[in-house]
């Protein structure tokens, strides 16, 4: 039965006001698996209107009442998680692990959320001022945009609106084109169904010839206060470019090209798992996924031979197959420029340890590659799919200069077991974020997520991601008698 479904402004669930729809493609079959509307300009300016008009009731609602829309909101995830392994397998080719994962983190950035509307809004301050009392305060900002993507859709569709909402801000959220079920409806279905009120949170679908327009009247609309996006660094420079051009504060979280560092001292097992996972998962289309395993040279042909073993026996193909590891790409799109990058590497002298061969249904097969040299595009680009690549080096400081040598900044892991040593190099690296004895692909809702450098500025999670969505204020009350003034 096919899937249709419309904008959802002020609660109620509208069409486009042209009419327009576009489809929604799975991946791996190349049929469309949904049809939703197609937001223009006048659409965004009905949804900010929503947003704005309910901004004053939400934000002057308890915090208990808003924790408990969270809390009931997690709970209705976690009960509707068959239907949302289904979405994701046949949105975006997302196997049934991955999935699970991504409902069950959802869950808890709800629950989170829903403590973060009790955590304290602001403090008092020293002041020389007789008779003063002095306080920062914290504040909603207002209505926020909220432009979600679509490879970890369960989780960073809500990262993108729940503790906006829970500092009391009104959002109005923007999906990407290639999971508007999965990384926006489905997730305000939940919170509507938990009572969140009408035109607290709105969902502007569209086409992608669309999307320049719809973006830029959303971020240009003088009601909006606040901006945060999540996807690849191009696009973000252009939401930050414009946000900065409209004054208003953005939250950006970027591409990665991110390194697995293992010493001389690593377990090697651990090691080889810990990378295969890292560079792997939902077919490395994860912002943290492992573009560079760095080895010390004394293990690294040891090493290399493991983990191109493992990786060569990963189950591949149906994402809809419980035992499918390997899930296509987002779409052919994505496969084509991934094998554009494998098949530069081996033209410039890379080996291939296993994998490279071309797959049809958007399929990239898992491939690591060897004797990647600095002329090789896959040396600087961000692979973002079923690829990565070893590199032999000289101890810890050649490690660093190396996993350093990007203009990218988001995660990196550092295994070993000498620990010392192992938080040494991870405090060296230049990155928002480092594992030590762990790979990079992690989160939690209470830690401050976010890069440097072309991965991003601005804090999601716990108290960082309360302050990325509230505006401080210094506020004074001349509590005992009266201010003295000079004239």
């Amino acid at each position: 039965m096919a899937i249709t479904r419309d904008l959802i402004i002020d609660g109620e669930h509208v069409p486009a006001a042209s009419g327009k729809t576009t489809g929604d493609i799975n991946p791996y079959t190349g049929a469309t698996y949904a049809t939703v509307a197609a937001a223009g300009t006048e659409d965004v300016t009905r949804a900010v209107d929503a947003a704005a008009a309910a901004l004053e009731r939400w934000s002057a609602t308890s915090p208990t009442a808003r924790a408990r829309i969270f809390l009931k909101a997690a709970d209705l995830l976690e009960e509707r998680t068959d239907h949302g392994v289904q979405l994701m397998a046949r949105e975006v080719g997302g196997v049934r692990p991955w999935a699970e994962f991504n409902l069950a983190l959802a869950g808890n950035i709800l629950r989170s959320a829903a403590a973060a509307t009790t955590a304290p809004q602001g403090e008092v301050l020293a002041t020389d001022l007789p008779g003063k009392y002095s306080l920062a305060v914290r504040r909603p900002y207002g209505v926020v945009a909220a432009l979600s993507p679509w490879n970890a859709p369960f989780i960073l569709g809500i990262r993108a609106i729940a503790v906006p909402l829970a500092v009391g801000n009104t959002v109005v959220l923007k999906p990407s084109e290639e999971a508007p079920l999965a990384c926006g409806l489905f997730l305000a279905d939940a919170l509507l169904d938990a009572g969140l009120p009408a035109g607290v949170l709105n969902v502007i679908t569209n086409a992608r010839e669309d999307a320049a327009d719809v973006v830029s009247t959303l971020i240009s609309d003088e009601r909006v206060r606040c901006v945060n996006f999540t996807g690849s660094t191009a696009v973000g420079r252009t939401i930050g470019t414009l946000a900065a051009q409209n004054l208003k504060p953005a939250v950006l979280e970027l591409g990665g090209k991110n390194s697995l560092v293992v010493l001389k001292d690593a377990d090697l097992d651990y090691a080889v798992q810990a990378a295969t996972f890292g560079a792997f998962m939902n077919a490395g289309q994860i912002c943290m996924s492992v573009d560079r395993v760095i080895v010390d040279r004394g293990i690294c042909e040891e090493f290399t031979t493991r983990f191109a073993q493992k990786v060569a026996a990963l189950p591949t193909g149906d994402p809809t197959d419980t035992g499918t590891v390997i899930g296509p790409q987002v779409n052919q799109r994505s496969a084509d420029r991934q094998y554009g990058l494998i098949d530069d590497a081996v033209a410039k002298g890379a080996t291939v340890r296993t994998g490279g061969r071309k797959l049809e249904h958007a399929l990239v097969p898992a491939t690591v590659l060897t004797d990647i040299t600095e002329d090789m595009r896959i040396f600087d680009e961000e692979i973002f799919g079923s690829a990565t690549t070893v590199h032999p080096v000289d101890g810890p400081g050649e490690a660093v200069a190396l996993a350093n040598k990007t203009r990218y900044g988001l995660t990196a892991g550092v295994i070993s077991e000498n620990l010392q040593e192992g938080l040494e190099v991870a405090q060296r690296l230049h990155t928002g974020i480092a594992h030590v004895n762990d790979q990079p692909v992690q989160d939690e809702p209470m830690a401050p997520f976010g890069g440097i450098q072309n991965s991003g500025y601005g804090k999601f999670g716990g108290q960082a991601g309360i302050n990325s969505f509230t505006e401080l204020r210094w506020i004074t009350v001349q509590q005992r008698g009266h201010a003295q003034y000079p004239f």
